[in-house]
């Protein structure tokens, strides 16, 4: 078997570089500190896999697992802290249940860390560790994540780099997961530096390919519209309602009335879509003829298109209402023109997992729609929008100022649905579906004025940059945003602060190409998987030839 340099120091080393990881992995996320938003990850992210490494991969597998999970477990505790605020400011939850909640959701990710280092520690020993097959291997379980068990990929390592512009464009081709790759080859290449205190061929490749990464990371952007493209003016409104009385009947009528003048004076500034967050109405809208009128009168005086999210409802397959999280679309005639409903839910919060299991020591969070799972809905699918005709509305003749009338009376829209924002796949299907812009509403008041409305932020960017779309944000509390197509923020409002946002957002043309991403999905994190079974099955083949052969050597 191949030997392995290894870093002076023994334990104390590890030691060292453990908590050199933690510390890392938790600046390659944005937090507020002080009423400013810190965000490392730019630079900090690069040395979480190396610390990993250098603190994991000179054990057993066995070993490295069992500390991989205790670092993953106390890491990702630390980027999750928001859950604290989750089940006991806004669940009701003991706050002993509170200081245990972030651990409790970092237990997912930690096994993946635990399964990445016990694999590199298995990979290295048999030789078949190179760093790109470590880099694949990371990015691998990074996309297991977004599907195993239902999935819950927060804080994958990739969107540490949202904010690095020269690498971002490699996304329209490989999703999120080229970041992650790209992160993880660097970082395996600063441990293996730091392991044979050299620079090995092997090392200044992979330096190479990183560096060249980031070259080809502007060539790969998506292109903006052009000049003459046509544009929409949309307006996110922010409502700010507390978490505490979204759901109470006193407060019904006053947020209602908010949002109502907050459409208003979109509609002074020429929006043609207001965009209002999830569970903005919160009510079954269907059973209430009321809010419907004054919805629709709305929509007819401001002359505009309202998406807003609120229950929806359908028959159940086992008989009865189901509920469902859902947005509606209203046109400028006071018509109900589309539905999406959610059809990626968040466990424990929208419906409980494995419920024939653990139901009964277990129950959703979010008890404001139902006190029983919601039902999802069958696909992700686009809207089609029609919008006012400019030449009725008066717009033709006096447009606000700085707006272009687009030359066509509809627009697809994708309307992704709070946590489905974390699915790069499922976003993309909207596009598939014909989408020409996203319209995201979540509602991000359950987490308090944490760093998870930021770091949410940087994910639904990436949305974006993948899809070549532009994204509106609508937020309750924010922070609501206009993303341009390649993923960088244009426009942003602050948190727990009623807010309006009007943006001048290009369409993507009817018939121009989609990125390959929106084309072919997953397919490099897809090929990372094949590559990784190709190394197990090398280093398993190698492991019993080496078998082999000191059998033969201890018979003679």
């Amino acid at each position: 078997m191949a030997t392995r340099p290894s870093v002076s120091g023994g334990t104390r080393a590890e030691l060292v570089f453990g908590v050199g990881y933690l510390v890392v992995t938790l600046l390659s996320f944005p937090h507020p500190v002080f009423g400013t938003v810190i965000d490392l990850g730019i630079a900090a992210s690069w040395l979480s896999p190396a610390f990993l490494l250098l603190s994991t991969s000179d054990r057993s597998p066995g070993s490295a697992a069992l500390r991989g999970l205790g670092l993953g477990l106390v890491a990702h505790a630390g980027v999750l802290h928001w859950a604290y605020v989750v089940t006991v400011h806004y669940g009701n939850a003991h706050p002993l249940l509170g200081v245990l909640a972030p651990f409790g959701m970092a237990l997912y990710p930690a096994l993946f860390t635990a399964a990445f280092a016990a694999s590199a520690a298995w990979l290295v020993s048999r030789g078949a560790g190179s760093l790109f097959v470590l880099a694949a291997l990371w990015v691998a379980l990074d996309h297991g994540r977004s599907w195993f068990l239902g999935g819950f990929p927060w804080a994958t390592i990739g969107y540490a780099q949202h904010l690095n512009r020269w690498l971002l464009g490699i996304v329209t081709v490989t999703g999120v997961y080229g970041l992650s790759f790209a992160v993880a080859l660097g970082g395996a290449t600063l441990a293996r530096i730091a392991r044979e205190r050299r620079l090995s061929r092997e090392a200044a490749l992979a330096l190479g390919v990183v560096i060249g990464l980031h070259l080809l990371g502007p060539w790969m952007r998506a292109a903006e519209p052009g000049p003459d493209a046509p544009s929409l003016r949309i307006a996110a409104v922010q409502g700010n309602v507390d978490q505490r009385e979204l759901w109470s009947p006193a407060r019904f009528e006053r947020t209602l009335d908010e949002y109502e003048q907050g459409t208003r004076a979109a509609g002074a500034r020429g929006a043609r879509i207001a965009v209002w967050p999830e569970s903005a109405v919160a009510a079954a809208v269907e059973y209430e003829y009321e809010v419907q009128q004054r919805i629709e009168a709305l929509a007819r005086e401001t002359r505009s298109v309202l998406v807003f999210g609120s229950v929806g409802t359908a028959v159940h397959a086992e008989g009865g209402i189901a509920y469902q999280d859902s947005a509606f679309a209203v046109d400028a005639n006071g018509e109900w023109i589309g539905r999406y409903d959610k059809t990626h839910l968040v466990p424990f919060g929208e419906y409980v997992p494995l419920r024939w299991l653990i139901g009964r020591i277990a129950t959703a969070l979010a008890t404001g729609i139902s006190s029983r799972d919601i039902l999802p809905g069958e696909r992700p699918a686009s809207v089609t929008l029609r919008l006012e005709d400019p030449v009725m509305s008066g717009l033709e003749s006096a447009p606000p100022s700085g707006l272009r009338i687009p030359p066509v009376s509809s627009v697809r829209v994708g309307i992704p649905i709070c946590y489905e924002l974390l699915f790069p796949d499922l976003v993309r299907r909207f596009v598939r579906d014909g989408a020409g812009v996203l319209l995201a509403i979540t509602n991000d008041a359950w987490y308090g004025r944490t760093g998870a409305p930021y770091q949410f932020l940087a994910m639904t960017a990436l949305r974006s940059a993948e899809t070549g779309l532009w994204t509106v944000r609508a937020a309750n509390t924010g922070v609501s945003a206009a993303i341009d197509a390649s993923g960088r923020v244009r426009e942003r409002t602050r948190i727990f602060e009623p807010a309006l946002l009007v943006a001048d957002v290009p369409l993507r043309a009817a018939g121009s190409p989609p990125t390959f991403y929106v084309r072919f999905g997953d397919l490099f994190a897809e090929a990372c998987w094949g590559a990784v079974a190709v190394a197990f099955g090398w280093g398993f083949r190698r492991g019993r030839r080496a078998g082999t052969r000191s059998q033969q050597l201890g018979g003679e």
